[in-house]
């Protein structure tokens, strides 16, 4: 859905040119102060387009400068991630101490949270992408290591892939019908991820599968620990922690009690805990009910928990 239209053009007058752009940019995306390099004629354009909670949106101005100071940061409660696509013209994007020189074909991101500058040397055109940082599924070190460095598809990799697919989504994701244009829109979101991981030099599946199964097994202990849990702890949807899971071939719940029913396994066999009650040692590791645990137990590894204590106990005959 078409959702911004604005021109600050020569219908308006010299002295509400500026204003009217600054009041646009800031409506479209997140507030911001605009500067224009010179007193002579200039224009802007810009085109905004949302769907859903992603925003695609085209922007033409310069020379001038977007600024998002700290004083703008705090008080703007928008904490949304931009992507910048240059499409012609130069911009320079600068944020935690870099400086993204942008000619037409490479992407930047920079972070709402936190201020920013984009000089513009000249009149341009980009494409600038704008999701909630939740929907990137990146850790707060993460966003903070790809801010204001180039993604360039003639670099290799991922990008030289991504970049062209990224293009042809957006150029398409407004004209199928409304089921289609969500689907479009959350292909694009993955794709931003993707290239964001890509350039942090992680690899986005196997990064994100080692960081959940290792929160989880810190936390097997916890008998309310869901699905839901693990997905908003990580910032991911419900959706893709499953599909995360499926294609390890298991569920989020299987693969939790599994985990659970061998730290179980493993401690009754300690000598220590030769005295400690079998119940006990169950919600220590997160069951709730005694008579689950032993059904799920026996079912596991052939015999009761109890028979498992007197076995792993008791020492080899000496043949």
């Amino acid at each position: 859905m078409l959702t911004a239209m604005s021109c600050a053009g020569p219908d308006l007058a010299p002295g509400d040119r500026l204003a009217a752009w600054q009041r646009a940019l800031s409506r479209t995306f997140v507030d911001v102060e605009v500067t224009v390099a010179h007193d002579g004629p200039w224009t802007g354009q810009l085109a905004a387009e949302r769907l859903g909670a992603l925003q695609i949106a085209t922007e033409e101005f310069g020379p001038g400068t977007i600024l998002r100071g700290a004083r703008t940061a705090a008080a703007d409660p928008r904490a949304h991630i931009l992507v910048r696509r240059q499409l012609t013209g130069t911009a320079l994007l600068l944020q935690d101490g870099r400086t993204a020189e942008l000619h037409p074909g490479r992407v930047a991101f920079h972070d709402a949270r936190r201020p920013f500058r984009i000089v513009l040397p000249e009149r341009q055109r980009a494409r600038v992408f704008m999701v909630p940082r939740a929907l990137l599924r990146l850790e707060e070190r993460q966003l903070r290591a790809v801010t204001a460095t180039v993604l360039d598809g003639a670099d290799g990799g991922a990008a030289g892939l991504l970049l062209p697919l990224l293009d042809g989504l957006a150029d398409q994701v407004s004209r199928p019908e409304p089921s289609r244009r969500e689907q479009l829109a959350r292909t694009v979101v993955d794709i931003l991820a993707t290239l964001a991981l890509e350039r942090t030099g992680e690899q986005p599946e196997s990064a994100l599968w080692e960081r959940i199964t290792t929160s989880v097994l810190a936390r097997l202990g916890e008998p309310g620990l869901s699905p839901r849990d693990i997905a908003d702890q990580h910032a991911i949807s419900l959706r893709y922690l499953h599909r995360l899971f499926q294609r390890e071939g298991t569920t989020v719940g299987a693969w939790i009690r599994a985990r659970r029913l061998a730290a179980a396994h493993e401690e009754l066999a300690l000598p220590g805990a030769a005295h400690r009650p079998i119940a006990a040692v169950a919600t220590r590791w997160g069951f709730t009910s005694p008579s689950h645990f032993s059904r799920a137990f026996r079912e596991t590894y052939g015999m009761s928990p109890a028979q498992w204590r007197r076995t792993a106990s008791t020492p080899p005959r000496a043949d």
